[in-house]
């Protein structure tokens, strides 16, 4: 949980701007349909240059 809360707060920081410009999230939706029912995923992805961090849940 600690490492989760740390993760959300660094992409906060990283996207107010406070430590340089402003990085802007890309942010995904899927909805599935198959035999086992419907299935969905989101997540969100912040990215700055080579650094790259992601978190995604999906059911």
């Amino acid at each position: 949980m600690k490492r989760l809360c740390a993760v959300l707060m660094l992409a906060l920081l990283a996207g107010c701007g406070v430590d340089g410009e402003p990085i802007a999230p890309s942010m995904n939706a899927n909805v599935g349909a198959g035999p086992h029912g419907v299935s969905g995923s989101a997540g969100v992805t912040v990215k700055n240059g080579p650094l790259s961090v992601g978190w995604g849940v999906g059911t």
